[in-house]
């Protein structure tokens, strides 16, 4: 496989990542992970997670009822070898907590900072982090 085939296989995986996480396809979010993926939230109110059995229990918990929109985009991508990359994308999110909630509206600016392994499946994001530049709150 070339390597603008692969890089086109890494941008199909972060936009499958942003529209499972965005419909609330909780199954198919784990696929586009490495079992033993790294995930750095801690700058989102949690921890480091290190596989998709620790990371999706805290992401459901934290927007399974929110309404979510995540863009992605103008990715950097840097082959290491035939089987690994990494990645920064720049990224914009919506988030809007239900009535109720003690938060209302949430729009963040920042980057995802990935590192991607090829694997049986495909390639696969092994690490990611997200780093914010911006946040504008609105509280309920």
């Amino acid at each position: 496989m070339s390597e603008l085939e692969d890089l086109e296989q890494i941008r199909q995986l972060k936009a499958r990542y942003f529209r499972f996480m965005d419909t609330k396809q909780w199954e198919l979010l784990a696929t586009v992970f490495t079992d033993d993926v790294n995930i750095d939230m801690i700058a989102e109110g949690g921890g480091i997670t290190s596989s998709v059995a620790e990371y999706l229990p805290f992401l459901i918990g934290q927007i399974s009822e929110v309404t979510t929109v995540h863009h992605g985009h103008m990715s950097e991508i840097t082959f290491n070898g035939e089987d690994q990359a990494q990645g920064i994308w720049a990224m914009e999110d919506e988030l809007w907590w239900p009535e109720g909630s003690p938060l209302k509206h949430l729009h963040g600016y920042g980057h995802y900072h990935e590192t991607y392994r090829r694997t049986a499946e495909g390639w696969l994001i092994s690490t990611m982090t997200l780093t914010r530049l911006h946040r504008l709150i609105e509280f309920a």
